[in-house]
């Protein structure tokens, strides 16, 4: 009897114990861009490992997330377009940068190795306004001399969700093509002229890979991971780039954070003979007042941990981090705006 009680007492601490445990962790929940998706799994597997505190993001499209934090259904929203005061102020949130990177072109066309194809932003218009219909193309070709192009027609893959890397690719094609900008425009969601659909950067990216003859446009971590040739593309300046963190830097190095309204900097089509001309910013938006103050708390400490220590990671997979100069005005921006519902700062 002595034996089945002392049993049944161990068993019941160890019940506390977990329970204890359980209750000490704190699982965040976010949702949107599917551009910062690889480096935010990145930094939320570090910051579980470092403070056992984990962080569900669903990488569902910018669209979705200011849905789902509008809703209040999350913690917080992630967007690759920047929202504007008005807006902002409206559904009661602030917005603030997490992280820079960079939009590519790629294809799926035989015997054209990653980075050999040159394309400039009035090709690529011409291309998503179905213009230009063969890879073999006059306009095409005087880019690539000494390239083989195949005389076969051009399939265009596009998001077919609300997404931030729409917003980027459509903000510079509309810079650099009147006729794109009147016809299709910048925005999340746009009506496109020709081409099939891929939902997250994920679905153009299995998209290109599986149909012959495609191009579309994705975050260039996905390009990497993926193994999808990306193009060279002509920036500003008339310089042909390759993609990579230090040519997503130097788009963003004239940005002027202080004196951006709630941080909305686009950085698309950006002077300089090293700027890469599809640079952008992902947005993190979150509610002033926090019903939940701790779980308000936590995100800051996981973004805040991450601006720390998460830069290694960002720059392996070819993001650009914050500089320092940048997350003080953030954290200041923290502890201004975000308060509980006592009207205390939360930060």
């Amino acid at each position: 009897m002595r034996m089945k009680q002392l049993l049944a007492s161990i068993i019941v601490g160890i019940g506390a114990l977990a329970a204890s445990t359980s209750a000490l962790a704190v699982d965040m929940t976010g949702a949107g861009a599917t551009f910062p998706y690889p480096v935010y799994a990145k930094w939320a597997e570090s910051y579980k490992k470092a403070t056992g505190n984990g962080l569900n993001y669903q990488s569902v499209g910018s669209g979705a997330g200011i849905k789902q934090i509008k809703a209040k259904t999350v913690d917080f929203g992630a967007s690759d377009k920047p929202l504007g005061l008005e807006e902002l102020n409206t559904a009661g949130l602030m917005q603030f940068p997490a992280i820079m990177g960079g939009v590519v072109t790629v294809v799926n066309i035989d015997g054209v190795a990653p980075g050999v194809l040159k394309l400039t932003g009035p090709v690529i218009a011409d291309i998503y306004l179905g213009k230009i219909t063969k890879w073999n193309a006059p306009e095409i070709a005087a880019l690539n001399p000494g390239v083989k192009l195949p005389a076969e027609e051009i399939t265009v893959v596009h998001r077919a969700d609300g997404s931030g890397t729409t917003f980027l690719f459509t903000d510079y094609l509309s810079k650099v093509s009147p006729e794109f900008k009147t016809k299709i425009g910048a925005d999340a969601a746009v009506k496109w002229a020709t081409g099939v659909g891929g939902k997250g950067n994920e679905g153009v990216a299995s998209t290109v890979q599986r149909v012959k003859h495609s191009i579309g446009y994705v975050e260039w971590a996905f390009a990497k991971k993926n193994k999808i040739a990306h193009t060279q593309l002509k920036n500003k300046e008339g310089t042909f780039l390759q993609p990579d963190d230090e040519n997503f830097k130097a788009a963003a190095a004239s940005a002027d954070w202080a004196k951006a309204p709630g941080f909305g900097i686009v950085l698309t089509d950006q002077a300089g003979k090293n700027s890469w001309p599809i640079t952008g910013v992902s947005y993190i938006l979150m509610h002033k007042s926090q019903a939940d103050a701790a779980k308000g708390k936590e995100v800051l400490k996981f973004f805040d941990w991450s601006f720390k220590n998460g830069n290694a990671s960002a720059v392996e997979l070819d993001y650009v981090p914050l500089p320092d100069t940048v997350t003080k005005l953030v954290s200041d921006s923290w502890k201004a705006n975000l308060k509980d519902a006592s009207g205390k700062s939360i930060w």
